[in-house]
This record gives structure tokens, sequence and C-alpha cells, in this order.
């Protein structure tokens, strides 16, 4: 297994103590603790296993994840596990993907606010595509969603959106036919557009009036209702970014997507090219230039960059995965159940618990092969490391 020469990680051991020392009145205690957890991750501080080849007795050492779902290097194997998890759930159907973005006056809002209007953009964009699609002249049906929050562009800036995934097609009122969409046509943009921006200011003046929305520095003055007011007024008129695209060959390339996109951070450690003294470069690309979009060079400080990625960092017990409509946790199984009946395809079992990854990650996966023969290695003692608690060492034929 192959692992990027440069990682995030190296960022924040050779450069975090020093900025975080110089900032820590501006340094909340969650973004502490993803930097202590990005550090350490994968090192001896968390402890390991010994591994042992079962046909040429090679020997290495493996150390623990942080599996903090901020971490770059915990994600794929939480992704994996998550995917397996879901590939029952898919449907014999087309498989469209909808993305709503708030406007960038918001965003700033939304950074203060990050669990009350992260919350507000996921209920926001559900209800457009479940009322939209449920009205009889665009679809007639019941739908499910699968909306996925990222909170960050190509460059790092605050940039909050949702990812949705909707099969296209949904069950009849009476709930006893499956009504597909067009073929290549889910729902008007237009339309989602303009609800989805009357939903979500709706329920921020509503969050604004029930002093439920908090402001500091910069945006002090929008605790009064005449400066928020006017703040909001422009946005009323503006177009809001609704895109749909287009819609995947099947459901390997859902599962792929997924993969790609469920268990993202804010940026992956094969996009950093160069760490130095004083300053980190990674590869991005520009969406507003028109036309093909190369990938660029980005070079910030390395203070810049750590910021950056810290504006990412979800409040404690968020959930980034939610379900809603047929694929809402409380039914979810039982929906999916009378699709596959519906669309007469045999039924699967199928996870009835709470799949959102507010936690920890997922426990180490099986370990790589042997580097040597490529046979299975097996763990044959485990030991904690000084941020564990106890620290021990403990051999597995010994217990």
């Amino acid at each position: 297994m192959s692992y990027p020469k440069l990682e995030v990680a190296d960022v924040f051991r050779r450069h975090g103590a020093a900025w975080r020392a110089a900032n820590e009145a501006h340094l909340s205690l969650s973004q502490r603790r993803v930097m202590t957890a990005i550090e350490v991750c994968r090192t001896a501080a968390l402890g390991g296993h010994v591994e042992r080849c079962e046909n040429c007795a090679h020997t290495r050492i493996a150390y623990n994840s942080c599996r903090n779902r901020h971490c770059p290097k915990c994600q794929w194997p939480a992704a994996q596990a998550w995917l397996a998890a879901r590939e029952a759930e898919l449907l014999p159907v087309a498989y469209f993907h909808v993305v709503f973005t708030l406007p960038a006056a918001i965003s700033a809002i939304a950074y203060q606010n990050k669990a009350k209007v992260y919350g507000l953009l996921f209920t926001a964009a559900a209800e457009t595509l479940t009322i939209i699609a449920a009205e009889p002249k665009h679809l007639g049906a019941d739908i499910g969603i699968t909306a996925v929050l990222h909170s960050w562009g190509q460059n790092l800036h605050h940039h909050p959106h949702v990812h949705c995934i909707v099969p296209g097609g949904g069950i009849s009122p009476d709930g006893k036919r499956w009504i597909a969409c067009k073929p290549g046509f889910f729902l008007p943009v237009r339309v989602l557009s303009r609800l989805f921006r009357r939903l979500f200011l709706q329920g921020l003046e509503a969050m604004h009036a029930a002093g439920e929305l908090q402001f500091f520095a910069d945006l002090v003055s929008l605790n009064e209702a005449s400066a928020f007011a006017a703040i909001l007024a422009p946005l009323r008129r503006a177009e809001w970014v609704v895109y749909a695209k287009k819609p995947f060959a099947g459901p390997k390339q859902v599962l792929a997507y997924f993969a790609r996109y469920t268990h993202r951070v804010a940026i992956a450690n094969s996009r950093l090219i160069e760490l130095d003294e004083t300053h980190v470069s990674f590869r991005w690309k520009d969406y507003r230039e028109s036309g093909r979009r190369k990938s660029k060079v980005m070079r910030l400080s390395a203070g810049e960059f750590m910021r950056r990625f810290l504006l990412h960092v979800l409040p404690n017990g968020f959930h980034r995965i939610r379900h809603y409509g047929l694929f809402a946790n409380g039914h979810r199984a039982d929906k999916l159940a009378l699709c596959q009946t519906l669309l007469d395809v045999p039924s699967a079992p199928m996870h009835r618990d709470n799949d959102d990854d507010n936690g920890p990650g997922v426990s180490d996966h099986e370990p790589p092969p042997c580097p040597c023969c490529g046979g299975r290695m097996k763990i044959i003692e485990t030991f904690d490391g000084p941020l564990s608690r106890p620290y021990r060492v403990r051999r597995l034929d010994a217990l």
C-alpha cells in the first residue's frame, strides 16, 4: 500500500505548535483537538500492534489511527465501511446529484452559527426536493434523499453546500406504484432554486427572531433586527445556486461517487505538493473560470493553510450525512423494502441503525498483505502509547 509523500499531519507537526501558541485565543477546543488527533495519527503516541506474516515470518509494527472524522488518513476505511452498509439499499434506477449552495453573504453568518445554519441548509434543501417532487406537475411522488455537507471550496475558503443524491423516481401517494422521472431529467433547477431561497431565508429569519443566532467581531451589528434585515434584503432578489449534475450511469457509479464524497475532508493528502519552512503548496481547481478547469497550484503560508483547514471543523455531535423522505432513519428499511417490491427486485438485509458519522470512525481494517511475499499478516501483539490509558503491552498469545 502506497501513501502520499506529504500529509496534512506533516504541516501540523512541523508548524502547529508555534501557530497554536500564537493563536490560542482564536482556537476552539474542537479545533485544538482536531490538530492533536491529526498530529498523533498512526504514531507511537496512540499505540498499535505487531504483525507477523504467516508465510515468511516478516514482522512489522503498525500504529493506531486517530479515527477523527476530520483526519485525511482515517476517512477511506470509514467510507468503505459506510458503503458496505449502504450497498444493499441501492435501487435499480437512475440516480441524480443535486447541489445546494449558500450565497457568499451568508458564509460568515454560517461560520459563527455552524450547528444552526448548517442544520437549516440540510432542512431547506431536503424540503425543497420533497415539496417539488410531490407536485403532480413535476413528479407526484415521495422521494428519498441522502445529503452530505461540505463546507469548503478547492481553495479551502468557507463555502457551505450540500450534495444530495436522489433516486430518479419515488413512491406514489397511495403507496401502490413506483413513479419514474423522465429519462435524464429529475426536477427543474430554477424552481428548486427559488423555493430553496425562500425556505432558507424564512428559517434564518425565524432563528434570528427567536434569538438563536449569535454574532461576534465584525458581525456584532447583526444582533439588531434592522441590520440583519438589511443584509438579507438583496439576497431575496439574487439567484441562488442550485446545480443538477448528469444522472449516474448505474449503481456502481453511485457507490464510487459516495466513496469520494461522503467522508471527504477539506483537503486530501494527495493534493499537497510541497512543504518548506514557511509555506505549503497544493493543487486546486478554479471553478469560476469558464471552459476547461485546469489544475492550479496555490501557495499559502503554513499558518494560513492551517487556519483555512480548521475553518471546517464541525461542531461536536453534528451529523454531516443525513437521510430524508423515504430514506429517513426512522423508517428507511421499511420504505426501501417497499421500493424494492414496487420495482420487482429482490429485497436484501438492511441496516436499521443510524449510520451518520458524528462519532469516532470505524476500527482499523484488515492489515495489508506482507510486502515480501504477499501473505496474510497476523497480529501477534498489541500495545498502548502515552496517549492511551493505561499504558501497557499485551501479547495476544498470552491472553
